[in-house]
This record gives C-alpha cells, structure tokens and sequence, in this order.
C-alpha cells in the first residue's frame, strides 16, 4: 500500500472539506446578512412566446427558457430559502471530504482491511447514501418555495433537485463496508484457530 499516496489524498480531502465549508458559511452568512435582492431562476414559463421578438432566422421560432426572479426587499425567509438554494450542496460536500479523509486517515493508521476502515468506509456510505437525497430535498424545497413566495401563480413544485446518481455510490460503500467487516471477521477467526 502506497502510504505517501494515501496521506496525500487524505490531505486533498481535507484541504477541500474545510475550503467547502468555509464557502459554504461565507456565503450563507453573506446571503443572511446582505440587504440586497434575493434571485431565483425557474423553468415554469419555458416555451413562452417573447414579448420583444429576437433577431433570427426566417422560419425560426424564439421561445424562453427560463425567467429570473429577483425580490428587491426580501424577507428573512427568503433569504434563508435563498441561502438554502445556493449552499446546501457545498454543506453536504464539505461533510462527505471530511468523512472521506478521517477514512483515509483511518486507513493510513490500522491498515485497509481492518474493522475501523470498514466502519469508516460504511459511515462514509451512510453519509452519502442519505445526505445526497436530503440535500436534494432541501434545495427543491427552497427553490419552490422561493419561486413561490415572488410569483405565487406559479405554485410549490416541491421536488428533488439534481440527480441522485450519489446515492448508488453511498450504496456501493455499505455494501464494500458490510463485505470488508465480513472479511475481517473471517480473518480474525482463522487467525483464532490456527
């Protein structure tokens, strides 16, 4: 096992947690405490007919894509809907490094195949296997609930955002944790009998 490696991804991780998370508590302070507007995109008037026609070619039909909302004079909860929309995958990337370098750190220290680097391997799978869900379900409910709050013709959409193709990586961790405390298990009572 390359060990040099392994300290140096771990350190990657880390660097990159605590980056994530500085990120993510600047920017959810800064869109708490700043007294300008709060913005939200949203797809609900998609294929609406522009008011002004664009410059393009005969035959050619122009139609929006998307509007952007702004308030002006947001209230509390919108911003906090709005911090919610722009920062919760930085909070659930933060956590998922810091839980991927405490595993390498785990690793570096006991060794790959031992019951602590299952455990770390199977808690990093819990984390992702339901933090990415839960972090796509907060920022579905702050965007609906934002768009919303500024255009309430449009109704709450409430809905998971984002692909949840994390969520099969999160599984493959438990099921490689639930084999590796297997293995280790059969190890330790072979290593009993002989």
């Amino acid at each position: 096992m390359n060990t040099r490696l392994t300290r140096g991804v771990g350190s990657v991780a880390l660097l990159l947690a605590v980056l994530f998370g500085m990120f993510a508590l600047g920017k959810g302070v800064v869109g708490l405490s700043d007294d300008g507007s709060v913005c939200v995109q949203t797809g609900f008037w998609a294929n609406a007919p522009l008011a002004m026609p664009l410059p393009v070619g005969r035959g050619v039909e122009a139609s929006s894509s998307a509007a952007r909302l702004c308030q002006k004079d947001p209230s509390f909860a919108q911003r906090v809907a709005g911090v919610g929309d722009e920062v919760t995958w930085g909070v659930f990337a933060a956590v998922a490094l810091l839980v991927f370098a405490l595993l390498l750190k785990t690793v570096i220290k006991d060794g790959p195949f031992t019951d602590a680097a299952a455990r770390g391997l199977t808690r990093l799978g819990w984390v992702v296997t339901l933090g990415a869900p839960l972090a796509s379900l907060v920022v579905g409910w702050s965007h609906s609930w934002l768009v919303e709050s500024m255009a309430p013709m449009v109704g709450s959409d409430v809905r998971m955002q984002d692909s949840l193709a994390l969520v099969f990586a999160g599984l493959a961790a438990l099921i490689l944790g639930k084999i590796m405390r297997q293995g280790v298990g059969m190890r330790e009572d072979l290593e009993g009998t002989v």
